[in-house]
């Protein structure tokens, strides 16, 4: 798969939008996003993983903890303005 097809499967599940929209307001712990998401740890982790894969997110490591956040901040965070707005006019 190519960069801009990683990019778009990774926007095309649901549940990962949600994950970026929780972390669009900063970092947060894997077991934060698991406790907002009402999700197993494990598929949290996935779709995390599919969303590191496309470059969208990173991680740190903290002790035990793994925070992630966006990779791209304004990049990222113009791109779902713009998704929304798409949306919006397809509505």
């Amino acid at each position: 798969m190519n960069e801009l097809t990683l990019v778009f499967h990774a926007l095309s599940e649901p549940t990962r939008l949600a994950l970026l929209e929780h972390l669009r307001s900063g970092e947060h712990r894997v077991r934060d996003l698991v406790d907002h998401m009402g999700l197993a740890q494990s598929t949290v982790s996935v779709h995390l993983a599919c969303l590191r894969d496309a470059g969208l997110v990173q991680v740190r490591a903290e002790g035990r903890a793994s925070w992630f956040s966006f990779r791209h901040p304004e990049g990222l965070r113009e791109l779902l303005r713009c998704a929304e707005a798409l949306a919006e006019e397809a509505a």
